[in-house]
């Protein structure tokens, strides 16, 4: 059996999510009409820095962190505003939103470049 490749999975779960542009996420971010969740690991935080105002859900924890009846639940998660993932580049991103629509989350989307879109275009960090 031949294994899916990554980029094919990703390609396949970008036709099915909402995707927003860094500026959308920014001016929606501002507004308080979404939470922007950052998926990447810890060790890329400290190396890369941040976006002000993220909200921290690595991947591996994100489908404990979102899911109310988790003994891991984060109530930050438990929102009416959209949630915006993003990665470093929005591949892990782009499979999270799959996975978390298929658990029954309606107001998610991914930001489109992730994080290094969002720095390579001069938007503001925190190291």
């Amino acid at each position: 059996m031949a294994i899916t490749p990554v980029k094919e999975m990703v390609a396949k779960a970008k036709e099915q999510i909402t995707q927003l542009s860094t500026e959308e996420a920014a001016e929606k971010a501002a507004a308080g009409e979404i939470l922007l969740v950052d998926i990447r690991d810890p060790r890329e935080l400290s190396r890369d820095g941040r976006i002000p105002g993220a909200f921290h859900a690595p991947r591996g924890m994100l489908e404990f962190w979102i899911d109310p009846a988790s003994p891991y639940h984060k109530e930050a998660l438990a929102t009416d505003k959209t949630l915006v993932l993003f990665c470093a580049s929005a591949w892990r991103s782009a499979l999270s939103v799959k996975a978390l629509q298929e658990m029954g989350v309606e107001n998610i989307a991914e930001m489109e470049g992730g994080f290094g879109a969002w720095k390579k275009e001069g938007r503001e960090i925190e190291m």
